[in-house]
């Protein structure tokens, strides 16, 4: 048998340091612990990518308010748009760690991201986490013109668990007939367990 060992990316590391320092694995924390560690490691990041405009506001869902955070990029619209579920196993993540990934996409890829704040298990099991994201894709196919996006080039993605919740809202949109996706954007997502 040939073991082959792949290096660890240079960026990774001091995230799997903090880890190992704890002595235990996520997997073993409360999911308050997790959350609060796995937020100390993405707010470590260095600089923000610069984007036009970052605005929070909250999206009435059927649980309650949902919070977002739309990312504008320079530029004159509307934009392509692109609703963006974090990842986290749906118990840790949130605006603030998803914010170095949504605004990379928004520069990159000259795109109104909507970040959402979906509800985190165990407090809010299944179906919360999707009747969330599912409220604010819905808004930002009925409101384009409110965040200079075009409605034409709506789009729906996520990592890890998000690009679960992404997967699923896009079936949902086939399967109601609507919103018109013209992309989905799956990132390592958890669609066979």
């Amino acid at each position: 048998m040939v073991v082959m060992h792949m290096p660890v990316d240079p960026a990774l590391q001091p995230m799997l340091d903090l880890i190992a320092s704890t002595g235990e694995g996520l997997e073993s924390m409360s999911p308050d612990e997790a959350r609060a560690l796995y937020k100390s490691l993405a707010l470590t990041d260095g600089d923000p990518t610069d984007v036009a405009s970052v605005i929070d506001r909250s999206i009435e869902g059927p649980n309650g308010e949902v919070p977002v955070r739309i990312y504008t990029p320079v530029g004159t619209g509307p934009f392509g748009v692109l609703v963006w579920f974090h990842g986290g196993g749906w118990v840790i993540g949130d605006l603030d760690t998803a914010d170095p990934t949504a605004r990379e996409l928004c520069a990159l890829a000259d795109v109104v991201v909507v970040s959402v704040d979906y509800r985190l298990a165990p407090e809010h099991p299944a179906p919360e986490p999707f009747d969330d994201c599912w409220a604010v894709l819905s808004w930002v196919a009925a409101h384009p013109g409110e965040i200079a996006a075009d409605p034409s080039r709506l789009a729906v993605g996520g990592d890890s668990a998000g690009g679960n919740l992404a997967a699923v809202a896009a079936q949902r949109c086939v399967a109601s007939g609507g919103p018109r996706l013209a992309l989905q954007v799956l990132v390592y997502p958890v669609t066979d367990l």
